[in-house]
């Protein structure tokens, strides 16, 4: 019987796929879209619009000129036509990230996709939900967690200087900052370590899972299958039937796909589980990494405690730490946005700190700059650097200000309108009959793509100077124009880590990750250009590759070689 039904959805499929084709070719070419007479860049064609221009890898001076035409506000097409929005007008932001967050949620395809990949997490569930998980997960992120958990951070050791005496002195820093940071959150997120950073140690098969699982979901054919099929069919039957249905296609790639969402949710669960059995048997967590400070101990306990109607589940909690480690660590597949973009919240550490060498490797005035701050203040603090005084060094924190500012690993994020929704704006869009609107009515169902890369380079904000690496313009006031500006993010006046009720909950915890490993890395080496040259890939993370790095088929490797010279 059910093997019947199984073969019947089969056959069904491609009925639905071609229904649903054919639905948006008619009413995309016969009704016209209330966003249509906003000017904005031509259609590439009909099937991609003009997305694989504002997405590709080398974006970057296609969305220098579309600014330059179109001013912070334009319409583009996306796939088979569909009219929607780009932006990075601050009142606009604030309408879409504060003030009517209600109205400009994830889109369906985010949240079903987080959900397909890791669960009831919190940025997989819908708003009532995703404020109920913020409300436990908010205190293990707060400076009071953070003072206790920096020791966590030093006491990692560093293969790297066993590397570097070698006389291996070119290193792939990408690599290597995605293995410090799933091992950081690892140890002290949930007590359990990942990778014991030895000089050719082992990888956990998480962080390599992670890659791949980034690139085959982006595959043209799954990614198909996702924007086509899925929604039809995600409603039919229960889970233990559609997975039936899934190990029953022919279909050796979302096989594969199905065990690495397995593994990521097996290795989560055995965490749970190790935790779970630390707390019931009354163990001494101080005994355990971290001291029984890591974020999921602190987590599970106020769980317990917590009310009936605010306390996660247990698929929940495992979910969580699929969540955490998923986007503290890894950036390095190469991601193509689609309607399912899979990740759009939260900073991506490794490749921040990827940027940050890059950069400190190609201006040595400031690198020096950086390493003298951080050995005066290890000498006056005898050794014992702890959160306040990392915290407290100006100019390495101009450094991860300015370089958070001018490179967000993440240079965009989407939304889409819940309601037909009346958008206001600071600066007025153009339309093609020559009239300029204030505010603009945006139909159900539009995505909207915010760029955080335009918005922190606005030289209307910053000045005419807003596309120059500048760590000094953070060591006196910034100007007024910025203060105006009321751009609605949580942090410094940027929108890197986005604003409102979906901004990064771990922006903190980014920060202190990132000013540990920079100020260790810099007391013992010097880093310098390799003599490769680095190219930066725009995408859903930017991440970074050479000229001459092999090709695969989800694009060009990541690596950031440079060469490392022991002080």
């Amino acid at each position: 019987m059910v093997d019947s039904l199984i073969t019947a959805i089969l056959r069904t499929l491609p009925v639905f796929a071609a229904t649903w084709f054919v639905w948006c070719f008619l009413r995309r070419l016969f009704v016209k879209h209330p966003l249509a007479d906003i000017v904005g860049p031509p259609s590439d064609s009909w099937a991609a619009g003009s997305l694989l221009s504002i997405i590709g890898p080398d974006a970057w001076s296609y969305h220098d000129k579309l600014i330059k035409k179109f001013g912070k506000t334009f319409r583009f097409t996306g796939m088979m036509q569909e009219q929607a929005l780009y932006t990075f007008d601050p009142k606009a932001m604030h309408h879409i990230f504060v003030k009517d967050q209600h109205l400009f949620p994830e889109t369906d395809e985010f949240i079903r996709g987080m959900y397909q990949l890791l669960g009831p997490a919190m940025t997989a569930v819908g708003a009532a939900d995703h404020s109920r998980h913020r409300r436990l997960l908010t205190p293990v992120f707060s400076v009071a967690h953070l003072r206790e958990i920096v020791p966590v951070f030093f006491g990692l050791q560093s293969a790297l200087a066993q590397k570097v005496s070698r006389g291996e002195n070119e290193v792939d820093l990408a690599e290597w900052m995605t293995r410090t940071a799933l091992e950081l959150i690892g140890q002290s997120g949930f007590a359990f370590s990942f990778d014991s950073l030895e000089f050719d140690g082992p990888q956990h098969p998480y962080g390599p899972t992670i890659k791949q699982l980034l690139a085959s979901i982006n595959d043209s054919l799954i990614l198909s299958f996702r924007i086509l099929v899925v929604p039809w069919v995600e409603n039919i039957g229960t889970p233990a039937f559609q997975r039936k249905v899934i190990n029953a296609l022919p279909w050796p790639m979302l096989h594969a796909i199905r065990d690495m969402v397995d593994m990521m949710w097996d290795t989560s669960k055995g965490i749970i589980e190790e935790m779970e059995r630390a707390l019931q048997s009354g163990d001494d967590l101080s005994n355990r990494i971290a001291g029984g400070k890591d974020i999921m101990s602190i987590l599970v306990r106020d769980n317990m405690s917590a009310p009936e109607k605010d306390r996660l589940s247990r698929d929940e909690i495992i979910a969580q730490v699929s969540f955490l480690t998923f986007a503290a660590t890894d950036t390095t597949s190469k991601e193509k946005w689609s309607p399912i973009q899979i990740k759009q919240n939260g900073l991506q550490t490794s490749n921040a700190l990827s940027r940050i060498f890059h950069l400190l490797s190609e201006n040595l005035e400031v690198q020096e700059k950086v390493r003298d701050e951080i050995a005066a203040a290890f000498v006056q603090n005898s050794g014992d650097l702890g959160y306040d005084a990392l915290m407290g060094l100006p100019f390495l924190d101009a450094v991860c200000k300015e370089t958070l500012r001018l490179h967000a690993p993440i240079p965009f994020v989407m939304r889409q309108a819940a309601e037909d929704t009346m958008l206001s704006l600071s600066e007025p869009v153009k339309c093609f009959k020559g009239e300029k609107k204030q505010e603009i009515m945006v139909p159900k169902g539009t995505r909207i793509f915010i760029s955080i890369l335009n918005s922190n380079r606005d030289p209307n904000v910053w000045g005419p100077d807003a596309a120059e690496w500048k760590p000094e313009r953070w060591m006196n006031p910034l100007p007024d124009t910025v203060l105006n500006a009321k751009v609605p993010g949580v942090y410094s006046h940027m929108m890197t880590f986005i604003g409102g009720g979906r901004s990064c909950i771990g922006f903190k915890f980014s920060q202190l990750e990132m000013k540990v490993i920079l100020s260790l890395m810099l007391q013992t080496f010097k880093i310098e250009p390799s003599g490769k040259k680095i190219e930066w890939q725009f995408n859903a993370v930017a991440h970074p590759t050479t000229e001459d790095a092999p090709v695969a088929a989800a694009g060009k490797k990541v690596q950031l070689p440079m060469k490392l010279t022991l002080l």
